[in-house]
């Protein structure tokens, strides 16, 4: 299966010059919406999260709001188990709302993974819960992400950004494409 031309075909990975939330500039953008708007789209590339981890005895599967939670929805359907989400609450990110994982086999899904922030969050918000971290799965890596457990992505591809002042496309005048948000 071309992955990459699943993302381009669904307007996902995007060419260009483009402003990132951050502030920085790159050449690439993933539009993570136009592949969660789709369930056969977001089904395909959520099962081969899964079957990368249909032998690890995984019970639950956890994602960070927002995008995280449809991942991890889908993911545990196909595993045939629980699943629930990590949410931010006074600053921090908690899983709560009863899910009880204490002491069970999780696995964390977000939808892209930039700079890990999420991950990272939920990663902890796990082990607060005293479960047992079996892996990490994202859609998307865009940032070539190495973890010290068992780490899958559907699709790598490492981008680089650029500050705005040592923006090659700024130089060569190409126009500044701000995406996402509301």
């Amino acid at each position: 299966m071309d992955i990459e031309k699943l993302l381009k075909d669904h307007k996902v990975l995007l060419e260009g010059h483009f402003l990132l939330n951050s502030g920085l500039h790159s050449k690439y953008y993933f539009e993570k919406f136009r592949i969660l708007e789709n369930p056969d789209a977001t089904s395909t590339l959520c099962k081969l999260i899964a079957d990368n981890f249909k032998d690890k005895g995984i019970e639950w599967v956890i994602g960070p709001t927002t995008g995280g939670i449809i991942i991890a929805y889908e993911i545990a359907r196909q595993l045939g188990v629980l699943c629930g989400f990590a949410e931010e609450r006074a600053g921090k990110r908690v899983v709560g709302r009863g899910f009880d994982i204490s002491n069970k086999n999780v696995l964390i899904v977000d939808d892209v993974m930039t700079t890990g922030k999420s991950v990272k969050e939920t990663i902890d918000a796990v082990k607060e819960k005293d479960a047992v971290l079996v892996g990490v799965a994202v859609l998307i890596d865009r940032c070539g992400a190495s973890l010290s457990f068992d780490y899958f992505a559907s699709y790598k591809k490492v981008v680089k950004n650029f500050k705005p002042e040592e923006c090659p496309l700024c130089k060569e005048e190409i126009p500044l494409k701000k995406l996402g948000g509301l």
